[in-house]
């Protein structure tokens, strides 16, 4: 297969070859670094591979291939004299429900002779030019392929999980690691802490031979000489590694307080320059993580513990998470900075009765039904939980941020969660941990491109994702938009009642697992009687929402009905007013009386000022009383948004101090803004446009500040 990429702006690889071994479980041993602006430590993987990988026809060699088609050329391994971060054996004392919460070992110096580092080097994808093989049908070594990019990998070594103090408790086969493997991820849920326990104690036993490593642009490939099937390739292995302070998976800025912080950024490429992974979303796996920082930093993770800091020195604190429903790579995620928590002033006894937090090792598990996941402590076989309508809830953010927090966003939480347990049923994670993301944190952030089948899918599991890097396509919201208005027809279309019950059962059907657009709509449909249907199917579905281009006829029906809405009305008789308003000669006659205004909603106000950016023109006088009548400088972001559209289109210098403020305080939502003021053509605008963009974009995002470069030079 010849696919040529285009790796700048074209489509995403996804190089992993999961159709011959998955991984399981990550242990993540970490340290963030702010003056280097690097994460750096060590990952344990641990695999699995059974009987439906080991017959592979020829096809495997139909990958995808990388910058050149080259051999590859693997690292020989040095004598091990380089020290690694925690290799140390954990001591046979420990029980089982103490969770490992792992230290730093010595510092390493590797990578500095040039042994172990990343070259880059173009060693080809396309296996026919390879010296070892993605699959295990030839006489070739297997070789292992993680996605990985903008990552410096030191070293690759097979753990040696059978030297574990205690590992012989559990398996059957204490010499073989392999199979310790096996039966470590095949425990039960109900001993998924004594499983954290030794994933904890495995990923820190010692090494036991290094493995031949190659890297490229977009993947890691490990293979060990003479094994030549996925059975037999080591089913743990520990990679040490740093990130890169461009490495587009984190992004190290400054939140509102102007103090440093590092965020994952839900960027193209995922989490594959943040920790070697598997990142097409059929690899489910759980995680654990210990991230070290300095004393004055809060971690937060996407973890479904509420972890605390363990001071381990003088200035140095830790922090560990962990997972236990398996879940794709890409929705790990990990925020550092001098966060602050914001706590209720007042907790009454009976908001710490409904917001006990109940953990799947303490639930009473009642099985009700079969799930249709994967095992894993599920909380919806857990008869407490399902009654749990507000779950364990943090608020984290800037210091500056805090007092608005409190006010604001902390009382709604609650009767948010209530209302989501209310609609879809048991809360899936036993606790929430909300953040207030630094400005620059992208719109879109987290909609990521992941999806079950992204074109061509190789028989190694290999894939691509069209224009996965094209960085235009993070800020095209029209098939989010559209996807709103659908779920919203279908909701008037079969009725509220009929709609929310069936969102219930869908959720509780299809939880834990992976669903596609599809999915949902046939047991919509087929979940009402035929008569009620009302000539809807998933083809027509398709056709009109997906397959067609603009505003699918069932909506533009809906826009004409809801016009006749009370706030709409509302809004229209207020246009009319300003439209008035601005007609009005300068010099008014007497008699003639004032407009008399009414308050509007915010949702009212963006409303309003769509309509006015339909006016052709709007005079400077009409629009200074606009923004004194609604105080829109001081709205929120998108009443500000479309205010500043309307400054730039009738080019209302006094209020140009608005917009530059909005360029530079909600970058990500001012990409829409740069385009305007470049189009108008108008010298003092693009020369705002220019002067905001330098002063920005070394707090912009990549894939912002490439698309604003592009409309601006």
């Amino acid at each position: 297969m010849d696919i040529k990429l285009d790796p700048s702006r074209d489509d995403l690889p996804l190089m992993a070859n999961t159709s011959h071994i998955l991984v399981k479980h990550y242990v993540l041993d970490l340290d963030v670094d702010f003056e280097s602006q690097i994460i750096e430590g060590t990952i344990v993987l641990f695999f699995e591979s059974g009987n439906k990988f080991k017959k592979q026809s020829s096809s495997t060699e139909e990958t995808y291939p990388s910058e050149s088609n080259k051999a590859c050329k693997f690292r020989t391994p040095e004598p091990c004299h380089i020290p690694v971060t925690n290799t140390r054996t954990v001591s046979s004392k420990m029980g089982y429900n103490d969770l490992v919460i792992c230290g730093k070992g010595e510092k390493d110096t590797s990578g500095k002779d040039g042994n172990h580092d990343n070259q880059e080097q173009a060693s080809g994808i396309s296996s026919s030019k390879y010296c070892c093989d993605t699959g295990n049908h030839g006489s070739e070594d297997f070789l292992l392929v993680l996605d990985c990019c903008d990552l410096s990998v030191l070293k690759v070594e097979e753990v040696d999980v059978a030297a574990v103090p205690g590992i012989e408790k559990f398996t059957r086969s204490p010499k073989l690691r392999n199979q310790i493997v096996r039966e470590l991820v095949a425990l039960p849920a109900d001993r998924w802490r004594e499983q954290l326990d030794y994933y904890a104690r495995c990923s820190q036993a010692p090494g036991c031979g290094e493995l031949l490593f190659d890297i490229d642009t977009w993947s890691l490939q490990i293979r060990k000489t003479g094994v030549q099937t996925a059975t037999d390739f080591p089913h743990a292995i520990r990679i040490q590694y740093t990130t890169k302070p461009q490495g587009r998976s984190v992004t190290w800025t400054s939140d509102q307080s102007g103090r440093p912080c590092v965020y994952t950024m839900g960027s193209p490429i995922n989490n594959r320059a943040l920790f070697p992974c598997q990142e097409p979303p059929v690899a489910m796996s759980t995680w654990q993580a210990t991230v070290r920082a300095a004393a004055s930093f809060v971690v937060l993770m996407s973890g479904e513990n509420s972890a605390k800091p363990t001071q381990l020195r003088e200035g140095c604190s830790s922090w560990h998470y962990y997972v236990t429903m398996p879940m794709p790579a890409s929705t790990f995620t990990i925020a550092v900075g001098s966060w602050t928590e914001t706590k209720p002033e007042i907790c009454s006894s009976d908001d710490l009765a409904t917001e006990k937090s109940f953990s799947p090792f303490e639930a009473d598990f009642r099985y009700v039904g079969v799930c249709g996941h994967m095992e894993y402590p599920c909380r919806f076989q857990n008869a407490s939980a399902t009654t749990q309508e507000i779950i364990p809830h943090r608020i984290f953010a800037p210091v500056c941020l805090k007092g608005a927090c409190q006010e604001t966003l902390l009382p709604l939480i609650p009767p948010c969660l209530s209302a989501a347990h209310s609609v879809l049923g048991t809360h899936p994670f036993s606790r929430l941990d909300v953040l207030i993301v630094p400005a620059n944190f992208p719109s879109l952030g987290m909609a990521r491109p992941n999806k079950e089948k992204t074109g061509h899918v190789s028989d190694s599991g290999s894939s691509v994702i069209k224009h996965g890097l094209n960085p235009d396509k993070v800020f095209m919201q029209v098939h989010y938009l559209k996807g709103y208005f659908l779920l919203r027809f279908l909701a008037r279309r079969l009725g509220g009642d009929t709609y929310f019950s069936f969102l219930r059962k869908f959720v509780h059907k299809f939880h834990g697992q992976l669903i596609l657009s599809q999915d949902f709509l046939q047991m919509l449909l087929e979940s009402i009687p035929e008569e009620r249907r009302l000539e809807l199917s998933v083809e027509n579905i398709f056709q009109d929402w997906l397959e067609s281009s603009g505003i699918p006829q069932p909506l533009q029906r809906e826009r004409l009905a809801g016009a006749e809405c009370g706030l709409v009305r509302q809004v229209s008789a207020e246009v009319a007013k300003w439209v008035r308003v601005n007609r009005r000669p300068r010099k008014r006659k007497r008699k003639e009386t004032e407009e008399v205004l009414e308050k509007l909603l915010p949702d009212q106000l963006v409303l309003l000022l769509e309509h006015l950016l339909e006016q052709r023109t709007l005079n400077p006088r009409t629009l200074q009383r606009l923004e004194r009548t609604y105080h829109l400088s001081e709205q929120d972001a998108e009443v500000r948004h479309r205010w500043c559209e309307l400054v730039v289109k009738h080019k209302y210098t006094e209020a140009y101090r608005h917009v530059e403020r909005f360029l530079q305080e909600d970058r990500a939502m001012g990409i829409y803004l740069y385009g305007e003021l470049m189009v108008s053509e108008d010298a003092r605008q693009q020369r705002l446009a220019r002067r905001c963009f330098e002063l920005s974009k070394e707090q912009m995002d990549r894939s912002s500040a490439e698309v604003v470069a592009e409309m601006l030079y």
